[in-house]
């Protein structure tokens, strides 16, 4: 499948240029690399060492049944929140300016039991070049379970899918480490899109640690603890870790302001320039909120994040004030929510409206 072409630009006029310039000159001025810093390796450590924590304590120590199931809670909302900061920020190349150190923060992916090498084709390569184009952008395609565009089939089941949404964002993870990343190696493409060759490196790396992870989360938790207890402690770990990916993610994308553009059908051109798709297609939420910004490792700045994924996301809240200022002059939207709550009752009334419409 040929892959959409978006508009061409004159270099003087062009939006994301003028945005570029902007931005790099505010890191020169204030003489900051692009990159994290201190505050996030600091935080980087202390997430690990919780899930670390966590971990140990709940396998070789068996805590009583309450404080268990209050661990398992926790670390998924950890296990969460190292893919927010720390594997996200590895994986774009903006998590240190050491290429080993942003390696080793995106491989934190595959020992929860996803695959680096995937998720840099499907998320960094694909969704972020064709963000919200039906048929590309793999992130919306959630059928037959979910209609998330205007261009899917309706189902008669989507009708109360803002209903039960909520349970299968819960199995997310699940789904993710035991189905959907060997249905993408065996198929050999990512939804339309063919991978890239993988390297006999990415072969050992992907069996090894999918082999890695079923015996750190499967067998040894249940040799040492016992498969009911381990049966139960799993699926709480990966309902929580599960429910706070992609509801996150998906508030980035599938609200109201968001729109989900279609290439001309006989160019299969897209009308507007890149940088103006981003910010059509993405939506921020709850920036004022520093907790939020924290714990989500800036992912309520998505659009900062999606007009430059090679920044850390420590430097969004300083780079969002040049991009609104940007967006008045050229009379580009910028959508936000300013409470997370909001950004979640606008994906309610989206999954509505798309259950609905014929």
């Amino acid at each position: 499948m040929s892959v959409p072409k978006f508009a061409a630009v004159r270099q003087k006029e062009s939006f994301h240029q003028e945005l570029k310039r902007r931005v790099n000159d505010y890191f020169e001025q204030a003489g900051k690399p692009t990159t994290g810093n201190a505050t996030l390796f600091t935080k980087a450590a202390l997430l690990t060492g919780a899930l670390l924590f966590l971990y140990i304590h709940l396998v070789f120590f068996t805590p009583p049944a309450g404080w268990a199931i209050l661990e398992c809670i926790l670390m998924g909302g950890v296990g969460a929140a190292i893919g927010f900061n720390v594997m996200h920020d590895g994986a774009h190349g903006s998590f240190s300016q050491h290429k080993w150190l942003n390696q080793t923060a995106a491989f934190t992916l595959n020992v929860f039991g996803g695959n680096s090498f995937m998720w840099n084709a499907k998320h960094n390569l694909i969704h972020h070049m064709y963000t919200n184009i039906d048929g590309v952008d793999d992130d919306i395609d959630a059928q037959p379970w979910l209609r998330l565009s205007e261009t899917q089939p309706r189902r008669a089941l989507h009708r109360y899918q803002h209903y039960y949404f909520w349970f299968l964002y819960a199995l997310f993870y699940l789904a993710w480490v035991v189905m959907m990343d060997y249905q993408k190696y065996f198929k050999g493409a990512i939804g339309s899109v063919p991978l890239k060759k993988m390297e006999t490196s990415d072969q050992l790396v992907f069996w090894g640690f999918k082999a890695l992870y079923l015996v750190l989360f499967v067998g040894l938790p249940i040799y040492i603890v016992g498969f009911l207890p381990w049966l139960v402690g799993f699926l709480i770990f990966a309902a929580v870790a599960g429910f706070s990916l992609s509801l996150v993610f998906q508030l980035a994308h599938t609200v109201e302001p968001a729109t989900f553009p279609v290439p001309d059908a006989q160019t299969y051109k897209m009308e507007d320039e890149w940088a103006v798709h981003q910010l059509k297609t993405t939506a921020n939420f709850a920036t004022d909120n520093k907790v939020v910004t924290w714990l989500l490792g800036g992912l309520n700045f998505q659009v900062e994040h999606h007009l430059f994924p090679k920044i850390s996301h420590v430097h969004y809240p300083a780079i969002s004030k040049i991009i609104k200022q940007a967006c008045r002059e050229f009379n580009v939207t910028y959508n936000e929510f300013p409470r997370m709550r909001y950004a979640i009752a606008s994906h309610v009334a989206f999954l509505r409206q798309m259950g609905q419409a014929a």
